[in-house]
């Protein structure tokens, strides 16, 4: 459709935008794996110098559309649009990997829907504990230990604060907040350059990149790049899935708003604004209210129109069920117990499920994630949870389930063909928007997986800028793919049917022995490379008794090995789910604290080629999965990990043991 005479078009408005550029994110090639030092306070602060120019010169830039505007130019080697679980862990991933990263993210705060302004906890392969010991590995894991053991108190503002310092403190990572993509210009089948806004600072950002990550849920990036885009359900026929509708629809999974609630331990009236539904028995047929402290998934609306465009008269339509379903709680005289219990937060932000997804070189379908169109050579992700389908009237639908799932027979790889654009060489993508038909949208969607998909995202688009080509040529070469699932592996990046395999891991070569083993467990165990178990298994970990004072395991070799670096994986306790959560019900069944599995404190020492003990680190109030220690090179004849406590279970439990050179 041409633009009315004299309006200028989105390319004339880029064109118009062609001002010499100078680059404020240099360039570089980063070494994959490589653990350099968070950046210090000094760093941070003049870190953000380079999206706010201090020069006058330079601020007084102006843009010909936007005069009030100052015009900022960025490059980067891989710019992440979206700042959910899925676009701050493919903006850790690219840029520990080596890549220099741009994450921009249109609220205040990191997070999605599982920040403070929607509060939904994250779930994904473990499926509620329907399937224990697949709790998703890698940065995820990371940080749900991290929040675990220092937010106890369960507050969801300090589990923005974590993302927050995790991608500032990172020194590859530029982040703008408050800042929205808005305009894309491709040609010859790439993305040249984005546009993004932040009218909170008054700035305007003209962003050159290598490579481009959409994690923006919506697909706006995308969208603006023209790739193509999928919305609603596809007919049964297009990909003869059982569940698909018969038809086509754009119909949706609706959204959602929580609210939290607490007893004061006294009598807390409620009354209701004027425009709160009127709720009685019929609406809560199928919607049963046990608990007050958590709100109600199920308070769901939108499906049925545009989750995008109509996103405040859906914000008004929830609030209204929220206030509605409050007020019937409190004043139906069928809850006696809330008479003490009074609202403390409600959201205001619309917790959004579903919008448009970008189509890739492969759509996962329902086959794909049941398990029988066999497994992918590219797989570099996993999900579990179930096909969830929610009725496009959501709350509306007072005579429909609120859901329907259907259990999958098992988690499921993702494959990296579904995290590239098919129309764009250097677009890639990671969450809700990946390349899949709705009905396998409704068990990818959930947040642990979409965090997973966007580690491989970034891993991926870290190694596309580090060789010089796009996401289809790491596909395309075996050798290349190979390195891709074992850079991820190496990350803890759960990938199902693949194990260690890396040819520069000095371990896999070792002899092990340790000083004791418990029933059921092998020193090594550490070497076979997998790292996680069934559970009630101990076939994949070496566990010792610590009632024997320090256990210890040993790794030998019979020539001596220059090691710089070891890196181990403990356990810690992926039977459990591990999230944060409103929920009281939901919370019992976590560890708020450091994992009792979880070896606390440790040393790691080397016997070298003379014979002599040296150590090489030292820990103490250790609670995270993977460690890394690096250190001066040294000539080892044996790697020696001694435990000296954990915190809280009887054994010493460790998956597996690395060296490298």
């Amino acid at each position: 459709m041409n633009e009315p005479s004299g309006r200028p078009t989105r390319r004339d408005f880029l064109a118009a935008a062609g001002m010499s550029t100078y680059s404020l994110l240099v360039l570089a090639d980063g070494q994959a794996g490589a653990s350099p030092p968070e950046r210090s306070p000094a760093e941070i602060r003049d870190s953000f110098r380079e999206i706010a120019p201090l020069d006058p010169a330079l601020a007084a830039r102006r843009f010909e559309g936007e005069p009030r505007m100052t015009l900022v130019d960025l490059s980067c080697d891989v710019l992440v649009a979206g700042g959910g679980p899925a676009g701050v862990c493919a903006a850790l991933a690219a840029a520990r990997n080596g890549a220099k990263v741009l994450l921009i993210q249109d609220r205040s705060r990191l997070g999605g829907n599982s920040s403070s302004e929607v509060k939904m906890h994250v779930v994904g392969a473990n499926n509620h504990t329907g399937r224990p010991g697949w709790r998703e590995g890698g940065i995820i894991e990371e940080l749900r230990l991290d929040d675990a053991a220092n937010n106890p108190q369960r507050s969801w503002e300090l589990w923005d604060l974590l993302l927050y310092d995790k991608v500032v403190s990172e020194p590859n990572i530029t982040l703008l907040l408050d800042t929205v993509v808005y305009a894309a210009e491709a040609q010859d089948n790439q993305i040249r350059r984005v546009m993004a806004r932040c009218d909170k600072t008054e700035h305007l950002y003209r962003v050159r990149s290598k490579l481009y990550l959409d994690c923006t849920g919506d697909s706006r990036l995308a969208l603006e790049a023209g790739a193509s885009i999928r919305w609603g359900h596809e007919s049964r026929s297009e990909f003869n899935e059982p569940l698909a509708w018969p038809v086509p629809s754009r119909e949706t999974l609706g959204s959602s708003v929580l609210f939290t609630a607490r007893d004061f331990g006294k009598p807390m009236p409620y009354t209701a604004p004027k425009w709160a539904r009127k709720i009685d028995q019929k609406h809560l047929r199928f919607r049963p209210i046990s608990s007050f402290e958590y709100g109600f998934w199920w308070i769901e609306w939108g499906g049925a129109i545009d989750t995008i465009r109509d996103n405040e008269r859906i914000r008004f339509e929830l609030l209204a069920i929220v206030t509605g379903v409050w007020d019937y709680i409190k004043n139906s005289g069928k809850f006696p117990k809330a008479a003490n219990w009074a609202m403390d937060w409600v959201g205001m932000v619309p917790g959004k499920r579903e919008s448009r997804r970008i189509e890739g070189d492969h759509i996962l379908t329902q086959q794909d994630l049941m398990g029988l169109n066999g497994d992918f050579k590219d797989a570099v992700a996993i999900g579990g949870w179930g096909l969830d389908e929610h009725p496009p009237g959501g709350f509306d639908d007072v005579d429909k389930r609120p859901f329907v799932s259907t259990k999958l027979p098992d988690v499921y790889n993702i494959p990296l063909r579904s995290l590239y654009s098919k129309d764009l060489a250097n677009l890639m993508m990671a969450g809700r928007n990946a390349s899949c038909s709705h009905v396998a949208f409704t068990s990818t969607r959930v947040m642990a997986t979409c965090a997973v998909m966007g580690q491989a995202a970034g891993t991926a688009a870290a190694l596309c800028v580090r060789d010089g080509i796009a996401p289809r040529q790491l596909y395309e070469s075996d050798g290349r793919l190979a390195e891709l699932q074992q850079t991820l592996l190496r990350d803890d990046q759960s990938i199902k049917n693949l194990k260690n395999d890396d040819p520069r891991d000095l371990a896999r070569k070792a002899t092990v022995t340790a000083s004791a083993a418990a029933e059921g467990s092998k020193p090594e165990s550490v070497i076979d490379g997998i790292v996680r178990d069934a559970v009630g298994s101990l076939e994949h970990r070496w566990a010792a008794p610590m009632s024997g004072g320090k256990p210890w395991i040993d790794l030998a070799w019979a020539q001596t090995q220059t090691v710089r670096r070891v890196q181990i994986t403990f356990d810690t306790g992926f039977h459990r789910e591990l999230t944060l959560t409103s929920s009281d019900s939901h919370n019992a069944q976590m560890v708020r604290a450091p994992q009792p599995e979880t070896v606390r404190d440790y040393r790691i020492l080397a016997v070298t080629e003379d014979g002599k003990e040296v150590e090489l680190a030292k820990v103490a109030g250790n609670h995270q999965r993977l460690r890394r220690h690096d250190f001066e090179p040294v000539a080892a004849r044996s790697i020696r990990l001694e435990v000296a406590a954990t915190n809280g279970s009887d054994q010493a439990r460790v998956y597996e043991i690395r060296c490298y050179g």
